[in-house]
């Protein structure tokens, strides 16, 4: 007959519990930091001349980070809200004919050949634009640094726990 003996199942077992809170609260500030440090990446590479020349800034100014740690795990979302033309910039696409009309004042103002022209109102050919990824680039440039710091805070948790 064999018999085993296992010395320590109670060290085992309290130490394997304790390891999802623990991997839960480290991959949480991982996040956080690798969330913020990508939003630094686009906004201070790519939508600063890397991909993207700024104009009003709106569209840098869009770009935000939000971590959400639950019970099921961490989720990182790092995206552009409140800009209509994000989406097009990054996935390319193709704007429909349509007129431009004023909106702050009567007419619109604008130079050609050196020229100030005005105008009550422009049709607009429509366009192809072409894609501009900011976001997924920015991504995929970072994806495996994001791979090894959350290795690294596996090991760390299964070493504090």
């Amino acid at each position: 007959m064999l018999s085993i003996a296992l010395n320590g199942g109670e060290t085992l077992d309290a130490k394997l519990s304790a390891y999802p809170a623990a991997l839960a609260a480290t991959l949480g500030k991982a996040s956080d930091r690798l969330a913020a440090a990508l939003v630094d990446k686009i906004v201070g590479e790519k939508l600063a001349g890397g991909v993207l020349q700024s104009g009003t800034g709106a569209l840098a100014a869009s770009i935000t980070a939000e971590v959400a740690t639950d019970s099921d795990g961490v989720v990182a979302t790092v995206g552009s809200s409140g800009v209509k033309y994000a989406a097009i910039q990054e996935y390319g696409g193709k704007t429909p004919a349509h007129e431009i009309l004023p909106v702050k004042g009567h007419a619109l103002a604008f130079v050609v050949d050196g020229a100030q022209r005005f105008a009550r109102n422009v049709q607009h050919p429509g366009s192809q634009i072409p894609e501009r990824s900011f976001l997924r680039s920015s991504l995929s440039e970072v994806s495996d640094q994001i791979l090894d710091e959350f290795s690294q805070a596996g090991d760390e948790s299964w070493s504090r726990t």
